[in-house]
């Protein structure tokens, strides 16, 4: 998976890097199909002071990409929190894709049940 990286009024540094390295790989491992990763960062110094650093994120997989955006005074938490529900939605997505499969087997039983086949 490719990660793209932006930033809007914000310094990279490689320990907010390896962070999102890190977070970004255990999105991957939670969906194979995934394409890109792309992370932008922002500070905004005219907001409340607990809610300066904006972390959006936009996953790019097979059907409509999942998209996630936080703001919060710690840019780590607002990482770690787009992070978390980027999670959630790909959780959901698998298990209404596993439902679907579920369904379709429920269907065939059921019609040879009661054809007595």
């Amino acid at each position: 998976m490719n990660l793209i990286l932006s930033t809007h009024n914000l310094t990279l540094t490689r320990a907010i890097e390896a962070h999102i390295v890190n977070r970004v790989d255990k999105l991957a491992r939670l969906d194979r199909f995934a394409i890109n990763a792309r992370v932008t960062l922002a500070h905004d110094k005219t907001k409340a002071p607990e809610r300066q650093f904006s972390c959006s994120v936009r996953l790019e997989v097979p059907g409509p990409d999942l998209f996630a955006e936080d703001t919060q005074g710690d840019l780590y938490a607002a990482i770690d929190l787009v992070v978390k529900k980027i999670e959630q939605q790909i959780r959901k997505r698998h298990n209404k894709y596993k439902a679907r499969k579920h369904r379709v087997a429920e269907r065939g039983k059921r019609l040879r049940q009661d054809t007595g086949f």
